[in-house]
């Protein structure tokens, strides 16, 4: 991509099937306070990780797409889902450059002691031909407990990251790898680093989590300094650049999360971004109804 004078101050786009991209907004934010960011939560059709290849693949490009044409010059696809199944396809079809993101097994070869380590993510993911060479590629000796965290991405969808019904089914995903001696835990869903709290008060100090959200804004970087897209501050700029965020849901939830764990107090637009696999679930619903 070929930056025009006007490119560097033009908007990131961020796209999550709901609410956990915001734990990426949050690192973007703070690394790069200078770039203006517009956030996508596809919240109508989440969880993705109950939605079968295609429609995952068919709602990436359709969200990405409509990103381009709002001025975006690069895209975060914050959604480890999106990104197993349908980055690579979705990098061909758009003009901008696209960072992704992918569970952090790499980082937790590095750091695990007892060489035994657990991923909490969706079926999706842990099912993805992506997320199986990244073990092959990183794992080497480490013992991959791989967990579907089943009902996760719901509760955080309705902000729910500590009653005591999800306490209960975390310790029901967390207390089968603390007893085979996990020592590490990779966070391999965007939603789930707003369940800090609620698992560490399940495992304590016995295992180190791995968030990957700080290396996607890392990454991020780094592309838009490749491709000559990279924002500058205005002198005695005090705040991060204006985010504007989007939902194809009333966006009731996402504006909550955003003042509770961002403390952004912002209007969310809703958009309605049409996409093949959705006209024809509108039609499904019409014909029903």
């Amino acid at each position: 991509m070929n930056a025009t004078p006007n490119a560097c101050t033009a908007p990131v786009g961020i796209f999550d099937s709901g609410l956990g991209g915001l734990s990426v907004l949050r690192a973007v934010r703070t690394l790069l306070p200078a770039e203006r960011v517009v956030y996508v939560a596809d919240s109508r059709y989440a969880p993705y990780g109950q939605r079968d290849d295609d429609f995952i693949a068919d709602r990436t490009l359709a969200i990405g797409e409509w990103l381009v044409r709002q001025g975006a010059k690069a895209l975060v696809v914050a959604c480890n889902t999106a990104t197993a199944q349908s980055i690579e396809l979705v990098r061909g079809q758009l003009p901008i450059p696209l960072v992704g993101v992918e569970p952090g097994v790499k980082p937790a070869a590095l750091q695990s002691v007892s060489r035994v380590a657990g991923v909490l993510a969706t079926q999706v993911t842990l099912r993805s031909a992506r997320f199986q060479a990244l073990v092959a590629r990183h794992a080497g000796d480490l013992r991959v407990l791989s967990q579907p965290g089943h009902g996760l991405v719901e509760a955080v969808e309705r902000c729910d990251v500590g009653s005591p019904e999800l306490l209960v089914l975390l310790r029901g995903y967390l207390q089968p790898m603390l007893d085979a001696g996990a020592d590490t835990l990779v966070l391999g869903c965007t939603h789930y680093p707003f369940l800090d709290d609620a698992i560490r008060s399940i495992v304590g100090e016995r295992m180190t989590l791995i968030d990957t959200s700080v290396a996607i804004a890392r990454q991020l970087e780094r592309v838009l300094a490749q491709h000559r897209l990279l924002a500058e501050a205005p002198e005695g700029a005090a705040e991060p650049a204006p985010t504007r965020f989007c939902s194809t849901s009333d966006g009731a939830h996402l504006r909550l999360l955003a003042a509770a764990l961002l403390g952004i107090d912002a209007a969310v637009e809703t958009v309605q971004i049409p996409s093949r696999r959705t006209l024809e679930l509108d039609k499904l619903e019409k014909s029903a109804a």
